[in-house]
């Protein structure tokens, strides 16, 4: 039970145990706001959300490097969030005070970020800056979560998630206007749905030609311009086995005639001999093939994955069975991310009433 008492100076202080047993006091001017103070202490010692009135001064950076540095990510994810807490988040609530974080402040952060930067990576700030003062709350370093309640700018199509390729533009025009040495690479993501990661990751142990499938069973990861591979997928349904079209088998078969094969049995790599990068390869290969072939500079190589679950669901494939090759643990990510209404569903859809008219009305 804690208690007030006068001080020498004519100032009323607060005494209190916290849970660790610690004996506690804080200073006021008038007994009775040493009173109220006391009373909200008592109240949160006895509803177990007792934070002692100094824990709040750490620095949101002093914690977030450390909330940062105990989490167990991926190499590329850590770096990727180390990236966007040193360029986006750091900069505004580095030096303040865990305690002196406000939820108007937050609001008004956003906002701010809103104005510069996409919907998708405000989002990604809020979720670091939100992340570590949830895990200062956990830690009781301060009362609330003051990202809580914040309103996030709403989540807007992508531009590039109305391109998709269609099957007649990548035979045509796409894979014609890519080099030689990359054409199958193109090939067997458009053919098979597989990410960048495990495009750049291919080996020939991996792929079957005659039996016409490849395994996806590792990864290239690209961090801080290094290339390294996993040896396992981004997930378990990852790990998988997907057939090959006979174009992607072809494509296969001329590549290896044609190319070098690098180290490891690795399928694709650049005229070095080295690993592909993703820049390198976006801006080396990618654009001025997108220029030759007249095809939209927003069109994205992950748009070939795109391409290829659309046209599945399109052509009547199960959606289990779209999941699956694509690499989904949940049908409805399938459905969510890489299906959407295409002309020609919309054209076969409005054919299916062509035999029907409203009957005259009667004069």
């Amino acid at each position: 039970m804690g208690f007030v008492r006068k001080t020498s100076a004519g100032r009323h202080r607060a005494c209190w145990r916290d849970p660790a047993g610690k004996q506690r006091s804080k200073t006021f001017r008038t007994k009775r706001e040493a009173n109220a103070f006391l009373a909200e202490v008592e109240s949160a010692l006895n509803r177990g959300t007792y934070v002692a009135p100094d824990a709040g001064r750490l620095r949101f950076a002093d914690y977030g490097e450390r909330w940062l540095s105990n989490r167990n990510d991926e190499k590329a994810t850590a770096a990727r969030d180390a990236s966007i807490m040193r360029n986006h988040v750091l900069p505004r609530w580095g030096a303040v005070p865990l305690a002196k974080i406000e939820h108007s402040a937050v609001q008004e952060w956003v906002t701010k970020l809103g104005e510069r930067l996409s919907p998708a990576t405000v989002r990604e700030c809020y979720r670091l800056t939100s992340g570590v003062l949830r895990s200062a709350v956990r830690d009781r370093l301060i009362g609330f979560n003051p990202c809580e309640g914040v309103r996030l700018p709403p989540r807007r199509r992508m531009d590039t998630d109305e391109l998709v390729i269609s099957r007649a533009e990548l035979f045509a025009k796409l894979l014609p206007a890519i080099p030689d040495r990359y054409r199958a690479l193109v090939a067997v993501a458009a053919g098979t749905g597989l990410r960048w990661g495990e495009c750049a990751g291919l080996r020939w142990d991996a792929v079957d030609l005659a039996a016409g499938v490849l395994r996806v069973v590792r990864v290239a990861e690209e961090v801080s311009g290094h290339v390294t591979f996993k040896p396992y997928p981004k997930s378990r349904a990852g790990r998988r086995t997907v057939p090959l079209p006979p174009f992607v088998v072809q494509a296969l078969t001329d590549h290896r005639q044609s190319f070098e094969t690098g180290a490891e049995g690795l399928i694709f790599v650049a005229r070095t001999g080295e690993p592909l990068k993703r820049g390198t390869f976006r801006a080396r290969i990618w654009k001025p093939s997108l220029q030759r072939a007249g095809l939209p500079l927003g069109l994205r190589f992950h748009d070939l994955r795109h391409s290829y679950a659309t046209w599945l669901v399109s052509d009547g494939v199960p959606i289990n069975d779209v999941a699956k090759v694509m690499g989904h643990e949940q049908t409805s990510m399938t459905l969510d991310r890489y299906t959407h209404s295409t002309r020609e569903r919309d054209r076969r859809v409005l054919a299916s009433f062509d035999a029907f008219s409203l009957p005259l009305a009667d004069r």
